[in-house]
């Protein structure tokens, strides 16, 4: 070729210096049109699938973040992508990596139903096949015997494995792909577990290199960190000798630091979860051991509320890892007229704002003011009107996934003025009963497992199934 001259090898055609100048800049200006819609298209929202690999979902937080979810139900219900019969059981599904895992019970046969068969098991997210289980024997004798119905505590995972208590104080570290069991300790024969009167009902929590357990000796220390990879002891703290409440693990990051919040039946309190140091402790006595709703953060806030005893607001320090109470409200009883506040049960409050909402002791869904705890509404048309009557809520933009007790899923939003039902839909029957059978208590049957929320879908389980549908658009 002469110079300035160059050849198109497919059309055998050659062309000017000029006409490759020309070619050039046209070149550089679909470059530059590509880059430009790169980068609109970018900039404009995409949907994309979430996890959700422990209790209440990322970070514990019950708030949802995917897109594309339908803003009503369809008429005939939910899509279920499918069901598969399960053993009996409180503990809630986690997911990922398509996978969905969870805790199961059956009697040993032959025996009592004391005697039990504890299980993981782990289902594929889009079949619902069986990939894998992992079980152990033990017993549920200390239980209370109308709630001998298998392990409560969610499971926790963290990369590559899975970590999970049964009812009975059994800890195991499997792998999420194979199911094979890497480190396993038992509280119950190790640390002379005093166990829950309902068993041992708080989830292990990961952070950083280390999984905290509560695993409450007599006398013992009541948490335990491992380092999560070999089982290894790391610290112990909280040497007590009064049962484990029910509550579940969070950490929130404030005043500079990583604090673990733990509220057992005695005690608020924050840890340091790398040390088991303790931050600070306030004094909250609940009556029947029943600390249960996870403790809940708004800004510098603490809130906790228990069935017996009421809700109590605490103050964090924004400078230091020091906390002090603001309020505590109770009331003279359990029934509703008898109670002031909030009294709730399973259900954690959630926070928008100056206001909080929640179910109190006999079921009814209550609006109250932050700053002072009183009242300003009660609703009792969304959930079931009974002894610890309870529901799930998680958060989806401005609304709410509301799971209630007799298993209908209700999309809500809430307001200082009440709450306002967008749609409701029954997604799964109850199956269990709640210890105060009808000859007490009307409407005692209940479904007391937390749902998951993951890939467009809920998954839900009770007694003996669990469910996946789909609440996509």
């Amino acid at each position: 070729m002469g110079p300035g001259r160059g050849r198109n090898r497919g059309a055998n055609k050659m062309f000017t210096s000029t006409e490759m100048g020309d070619a050039m800049r046209k070149g550089r200006w679909v470059v530059r049109l590509a880059c430009i819609c790169w980068m609109l298209l970018g900039s404009a929202p995409v949907a994309w699938a979430e996890d959700w690999k422990e209790w209440r979902g990322k970070d514990r937080l019950a708030v949802w973040h995917e897109q594309d979810i339908l803003e009503t139900f369809p008429t005939d219900g939910l899509q279920v992508a499918w069901k598969v019969s399960i053993g009996a059981g409180y503990s809630g599904p986690v997911v990922s990596d398509g996978r969905v895992v969870t805790l199961d019970y059956r009697p040993k046969p032959g025996t009592e139903t004391a005697e039990a068969i504890e299980r993981v098991i782990c289902l594929d997210e889009a079949s619902g096949k069986l990939l894998w289980e992992d079980t152990w024997e033990t017993h549920y004798r200390e239980i209370m015997g109308s709630y001998r119905t298998g392990p409560r505590a969610t499971p926790t995972i963290d990369g590559t494995r899975v970590y999970a208590i049964g009812a009975a104080g059994h800890i195991r570290c499997l792998d999420l792909a194979s199911g094979k069991l890497l480190w396993s300790r038992n509280c119950r024969t190790e640390y002379d577990l005093l166990l829950p009167t309902f068993g041992v009902s708080t989830s292990p929590i990961v952070e950083g290199n280390v999984v905290i357990f509560a695993t409450g000796g007599r006398n013992r220390e009541q948490l335990r960190a491992y380092d999560k990879h070999s089982g290894r002891e790391v610290w112990k703290a909280l040497s007590v000798n009064y049962e484990l409440g029910y509550s579940q693990f969070v950490v929130y990051e404030h005043a500079g630091v990583r604090q673990l919040i733990y509220w057992d039946p005695q005690f608020l309190r924050s840890l340091d979860p790398q040390t088991g140091k303790v931050y600070w402790s306030i004094p909250m006595q609940v009556q029947g051991a029943m600390s249960i709703a996870t403790p809940v953060k708004s800004g510098s806030q603490l809130l906790v509320s228990s069935f017996y005893s009421g809700s109590m607001l605490v103050d964090l320090d924004d400078d230091r890892p020091r906390a002090r109470k603001r309020w505590h409200i109770q009331g003279s009883g359990e029934h509703p007229h008898q109670t002031l506040g909030l009294h709730g049960v399973i259900t954690t409050p959630v926070i928008q704002g100056d206001y909080f909402y929640g179910t109190c002791s006999y079921g009814e869904l209550r609006g109250l003011d932050l700053k002072s705890g009183k009242r300003i509404w009660t609703n009792k048309k969304m959930t079931r009107q009974g002894r610890w009557g309870s529901a799930f809520l998680v958060a989806h933009g401005d609304r709410y996934f509301m799971l209630n007790d007799v298993g209908e899923l209700l999309i809500v939003r809430f307001t200082p003025a009440g709450p306002v039902q967008v749609d409701r839909t029954q997604l799964i029957t109850p199956d269990t009963e709640s210890g105060y059978g009808p000859q007490r208590f009307a409407n005692s049957i209940v479904n007391w497992c937390h749902p998951a929320f993951a890939n467009q879908h809920v998954i839900v389980r009770n007694d003996h199934e669990m469910v996946r549908a789909s609440l996509a658009k």
